[in-house]
């Protein structure tokens, strides 16, 4: 965020030095060239001063000595010339030399023989190498009878010139790297309530509700939002927790009254006639009361693990060494077979209440719904997540993707997808998002024990950990006539340096 500041605050300090240091640099430039034009003129108005009077006298050896000591102590060639070029004073050959690289000088020279001052030649940026011509003519009006003319080198004044925004270019940096330096202290005094908002918002996406903002800093206005934002989060923490609590008391509260109600419609069983359909009524009753006891026990369970909100790391070998053995005595019992295929040193981010808890309930799903022959328990890596929010029956394949899963896997942004798939019933496609909400069962089920609720709040367990519960077309069908069922469970991916992980908690169902 500090880096995301700069990268638009620096760029308009950037402008504003510019729009400041360039209309200067051009200024600093023509006054260091004006100067110098100035100097060159005053020096040839008095040469042609000096040279009217020595050419109309005939004394030249005078302003010869001088125009030639000139030229010694400056490098600047000066020449009296006649009305048809000659050069009649001065160092002639530097002259020539310097004039061949001029194509401005017979202009001006022409101008200066018909009397009058020219403009001074030549460009003067300071990436120009032109010479600055400067002449002057000798008497006045028609009376001229030549003119005196320099040739200067503006290298060193160029020089000069670069100098000086070398300088400027200097001073512009300064109030460049006061704003940096300013202005990054100053950011993160103003964006550390931002990010720790942030990653309060994190943690409570999460499930953990008690994380609060601090709003003693950073500016007002972010104080205020923080104060907002921990009152809110006030609200909707106790907002949750009356509703766990009502749960969990009614549930509760009304065990003793339904068990009490169950033994007094199981103590009239004695005085059931044996002809009429009071035997009919009693079944169907105490059905009822059985399915009403399962519920209570559904819901006190959805409580107490919807009370637990923080996921943590797990290796999956553990979870599956306290399982298999107990899934495979279940299957074996109901006359069904088991297959693991789970690629060894897979770490995973376990969800709230136990990764072992949310795979009794599919592998229980498995055994007591789907009427099925071959329950297979699967785990592979995904690279970067890609098709973790695919319903792929194959993406979460079977042995193939086992082969993907390695131990090392920790990229981040990779997921681990664990697939219990059987070859039983199934339930149709139109109905599996159904299936993930809570209390809602197949048609096909209303007489199998349960409540309807196991899927559903596995589902939310698993996104609380940042993962995704989906329901897919399971194993193909023995006789041929479609897909059994499929549960898969996506989560992150968790590096082998990370915390071990917590224990599992109680079976959702």
């Amino acid at each position: 965020m500090h880096r995301r500041l700069l990268v638009v605050l620096v760029p308009l300090a950037v402008l504003l030095v510019a729009a400041l240091g360039v209309p200067l640099s051009v200024s600093v430039a023509e006054r260091e060239m004006q100067e110098t034009y100035v100097d060159r003129l005053n020096d040839v108005g008095r040469f042609a001063s000096l040279a009217e009077t020595a050419l109309s006298t005939g004394r030249t050896e005078a302003l010869q000595q001088e125009l030639a000591r000139y030229h010694e102590l400056y490098g600047i060639p000066v020449a009296v010339i006649d009305r048809s070029g000659t050069v009649l004073l001065g160092p002639a050959g530097a002259y020539q030399e310097a004039a061949r690289a001029e194509p401005a000088l017979p202009r001006i020279v022409t101008a200066a023989l018909a009397g009058a001052r020219p403009e001074p030649s030549g460009e003067w940026p300071p990436w120009d190498d032109s010479a600055l011509v400067v002449a002057e003519p000798v008497g006045r009006d028609s009376e001229v009878v030549g003119a005196v003319v320099t040739i200067s080198d503006l290298s060193k004044t160029r020089g000069r010139i670069l100098v000086r925004w070398a300088q400027l270019a200097g001073l512009g940096l300064l109030p460049l790297i006061a704003l940096v330096a300013v202005a990054w202290p100053v950011s993160a005094w103003v964006l550390r309530p931002v990010r720790e908002l942030d990653a309060a918002s994190s943690r409570i996406s999460q499930g953990d509700l008690t994380i609060r903002a601090d709003a003693e800093a950073g500016p007002v206005e972010l104080r205020r939002l923080a104060e907002t934002f921990n009152t809110m989060m006030d609200a909707v923490e106790n907002a949750v927790q009356r509703q766990r609590a009502f749960v969990s008391d009614a549930s509760h509260q009304l065990r003793n009254p339904l068990t009490s109600l169950r033994l007094a419609v199981e103590s009239l069983e004695p005085h059931l006639r044996a002809a009429g359909n009071g035997r009919q009524v009693y079944d169907v009753a105490v059905d009822e009361l059985k399915a009403m006891q399962r519920m209570l026990n559904s819901l006190q369970a959805s409580a107490r693990m919807e009370s637990i909100r923080t996921a943590s790391p797990v290796d999956l070998d553990a979870v599956l060494a306290t399982r298999v053995d107990r899934w495979r005595a279940l299957t074996a019992t109901a006359g069904q077979t088991l297959a693991v295929d789970v690629p060894p040193g897979l770490r995973l981010l376990e969800p709230p209440g136990g990764l072992g808890s949310i795979l009794d309930e599919l592998i229980s799903n498995a055994l007591r719904l789907s009427d099925a022959q071959v329950v297979e328990v699967t785990a592979r890596v995904v690279p970067g997540g890609a098709g973790a929010g695919h319903g792929d029956g194959a993406g979460a394949g079977r042995g193939g993707g086992a082969g993907a899963g390695q131990g090392d896997a920790s990229a981040a942004g990779d997921v681990v997808t664990i697939a219990v798939r059987d070859d039983g019933q199934g339930i149709d496609a139109s109905e599996r998002a159904q299936a993930l909400r809570r209390f809602w069962r197949s048609p096909r089920h209303q007489n199998v024990p349960g409540t309807g609720l196991g899927l559903a709040i596995c589902a939310d367990l698993v996104g609380a950990a940042g993962g995704e519960l989906r329901l897919e077309a399971g194993l193909p069908r023995p006789d041929g006539s479609g897909d059994g069922f499929a549960a898969v469970v996506a989560l992150p991916v968790v590096p082998r340096a990370a915390s071990s992980s917590g224990a599992p908690a109680p079976s959702p169902d």
